[in-house]
């Protein structure tokens, strides 16, 4: 190859290059690299949060089955602690307060399972609704692989959530909320199907849209208030998100007969759908395409 080429090809791939590819060279020219790296912790550039959060997308979705789905499973099972908590206080407050401030206080406890959850680094389907998409949008991956992966969380979570309700079933002698475990189950499912999805949705955006705060902020801290903050909206809005709610639905559904296996189901294929729908068009697809567009018009 000539001289002459050699520099045209050279040109060619500088021009492919983003702004914030070159930003990141300018970068490593002047600053020592871990110093540049702690600095980014504090401020993360939106291009970087993509990179980093497609890097994640492309490790789960090459993670073998064993290791995702036991993950997966201890999520479900994790989750059963928020499942507790909301009852705990919905059975000892509703009688002494009013519903407002009991609907305040579940929510502030509602968060706490998943921040248990997301810090210990288990599999939440709600989170990969929208993570898992983006290697895809960016073509590092096939549409199969990620297929692989909802199944196997889903299906995982789901597990994990029938164990943690059949525990809480058998310690309520100790922890006293059949009554809040019967009011939770029946929130669930008094909306007809449309508000449902909808509702769903919305707890699937938020849960995505706290997947992207985690990978935009600091380790600890400020990653714990990014999930508690999405997910207390979630509970004081009284949004369905799945896993969450299966715990709850399956746990109400072993303690009472006022529910039928039908009506878990129903609840259990609008909330997930919903949550699929909310995190990888409302996060995924919006994140994905705003800040490649960015490049592209910066680019040109």
């Amino acid at each position: 190859m000539t001289d002459y080429k050699k520099e045209e090809k050279g040109v060619n791939k500088e021009e492919e290059k983003t702004e914030r590819e070159l930003e990141r060279e300018e970068e490593d020219k002047e600053f020592i690299p871990v110093i540049v790296k702690r600095t980014d912790e504090s401020l993360r550039h939106p291009d970087d949060i993509l990179d980093k959060i497609i890097s994640e997308g492309l490790e789960q979705l090459n993670r073998p089955f064993t290791s995702l789905f036991l993950s997966a499973m201890a999520a479900g099972l994790i989750l059963g602690f928020t499942a507790m908590s909301v009852a705990v206080i919905e059975s000892q407050t509703i009688s002494l307060i009013k519903s407002e401030a009991s609907r305040l206080s579940m929510a502030l406890v509602y968060p706490l399972g998943f921040v248990l959850c997301i810090m210990s680094g288990t599999q939440l389907f709600t989170e990969h609704t929208a993570t898992a998409v983006y290697p895809v949008l960016d073509r590092r991956s096939k549409i199969k692989p990620l297929f692989r992966l909802w199944v196997i969380v889903i299906i995982g979570n789901l597990l994990g959530a029938i164990i943690s309700s059949s525990f809480l079933v058998a310690t309520d002698k100790v922890i006293a909320a059949k009554s809040g475990y019967i009011a939770i189950g029946l929130h669930l499912i008094k909306y007809d199907s449309g508000v449902l999805f909808l509702s769903a949705v919305l707890a699937g955006w938020l849960m995505a849209l706290g997947a992207w705060l985690v990978m935009a902020t600091q380790p600890a801290f400020s990653q714990m208030l990014s999930i508690y903050v999405v997910t207390f909206i979630i509970g004081i809005g009284g949004l369905h998100h799945s896993i969450a709610g299966s715990v709850e639905i399956f746990t109400a559904y072993l303690i009472s007969d006022l529910f039928s296996i039908q009506q878990v189901l129903r609840f259990l294929i609008l909330a997930i759908f919903g949550n699929l729908v909310g995190g990888s068009i409302f996060v995924a697809l919006l994140n994905y395409g705003h800040i490649r567009e960015t490049q592209k018009s910066t680019h040109d």
